[in-house]
């Protein structure tokens, strides 16, 4: 089973075999990688046509007898100062990544830091306020296995003190745990998680956050077949009900009949 160090600790935390053993899958994670790109797009990249320019209503000179070449509008796009012809206009650059393969390029952004060694757990509940030199000295404990390069930290959102004190740090990123995807993953050197963001990673890796809607969808199929089962009982008991008032109905019947014999 996978482990990871723990930051100003001698203890080491283990981590889940199913989101952190993966291999890694280049096709799927180089699509949630442009994925994830094309999202951060503003997309407001904008020109004017002809149409949007200012100007450019009269016409600029006459049709014929000037000897220039004739001219409906000063805002042609072959002028200068006209329009742009098939320009960009503001659109969203973003595209669909289905869930079980965005959950396939997580887990192989996971795995290879785990695989690397370059994965460490935070006590973030040791911040009880930002202090910047205490963030340092435990990256600066993780000694020599801390691989050089940007370090991503990833918290919680109630963990305010410590984001304060990491954000500071230079070469530090620090984000959410909602807010952490493939590509940011693989753009740092080393990423420090607390243990509520590794809970949280883990499960978005894993898919565990769906197991208890499927656990509730078992009753209703349990009940099911049982009021399947309750509805020819019910249509059984109609005819017997039926019998009986036409048994009630026949005795008037028969008393008139003695009645008359007598």
């Amino acid at each position: 089973m996978p482990d990871a160090p723990m930051l100003g600790a001698t203890k080491k935390v283990k981590l889940d075999e199913s989101a952190f053993t993966a291999g890694f899958h280049e096709a799927l994670v180089h699509q949630s990688v442009r994925a994830e790109q094309a999202a951060r797009r503003r997309g407001t990249a904008a020109t004017k046509t002809r149409a949007m320019v200012r100007g450019g209503s009269a016409k600029p000179w006459r049709q014929k007898g000037t000897g220039r070449a004739r001219a409906g509008s000063s805002r042609s796009p072959i002028w200068t100062g006209g329009g742009v012809v098939f320009g960009p206009q503001p659109r969203s650059f973003t595209f669909k990544v289905n869930r079980k393969e965005k959950r396939v390029a997580l887990r192989s952004a996971l795995s290879l830091h785990a695989e690397r060694g370059s994965i460490a757990v935070l006590d973030a509940s040791a911040f009880k306020a930002p202090k910047t030199s205490q963030a340092a000295d435990l990256l600066d404990g993780w000694g020599p296995a801390r691989p050089a390069g940007p370090t991503l930290v990833v918290l919680a959102a109630e963990e305010s003190s410590a984001a304060l004190s990491f954000r500071n740090i230079d070469r530090v990123a620090v984000l959410a745990h909602e807010s952490v995807g493939v590509v940011d993953l693989l753009g740092a050197a080393s990423v420090v998680v607390s243990q509520a963001a590794l809970d949280a990673l883990t499960a978005r890796a894993g898919g565990k956050a769906e197991e208890p809607n499927a656990a509730a969808k078992v009753p209703a199929e349990k009940t099911a077949p049982k009021a399947a089962a309750e509805e020819p009982k019910a249509a059984a008991k109609v005819p017997a009900e039926k019998s009986a008032s036409k048994a009630a109905a026949e005795e008037p019947e028969a008393s008139d009949a003695e009645e008359d014999k007598s």
